[in-house]
């Protein structure tokens, strides 16, 4: 009995540490995005309400919202629409990066944030 009692703390204390742990992405996240005519400085605005993302990314004909967007632990998806084109993201959050992966025009591609 005692050391059943002594696993329920140890696995509460493990979940409560792994919720403490998760990636919190709001704000302003700063980086270099890789284009056909070369690379431009992009800012993404995030907002993450417990496990539910919105925000903004930057485009030639000014911010789009983002959609679709979840945060589970370090773990981050979002979708971006512009037209008919739709492009999700999906990334890692560890401390003050995110690695984001996508597909555009085709080719898969990848994109390294920093938070301001």
């Amino acid at each position: 009995m005692k050391t059943t009692s002594i696993v329920r703390v140890l696995v509460m204390s493990a979940m409560l540490a792994a919720g403490a742990m998760a990636a919190d992405v709001t704000g302003k996240w700063t980086g270099k995005m890789e284009t056909p005519n070369g690379s431009r400085d992009v800012t993404y605005t995030l907002k993450q309400d417990g496990d539910k993302l919105t925000g903004t990314v930057p485009g030639r004909q000014g911010e789009t919202p983002i959609s679709e967007g979840t945060v589970k632990g370090d773990d981050v998806t979002f979708t971006v629409l512009r037209g008919e084109r739709k492009t999700v993201y999906i990334g890692k959050v560890m401390g003050g990066e995110m690695k984001l992966k996508y597909q555009q025009r085709g080719a898969d591609r990848e994109l390294t944030l920093r938070k301001e």
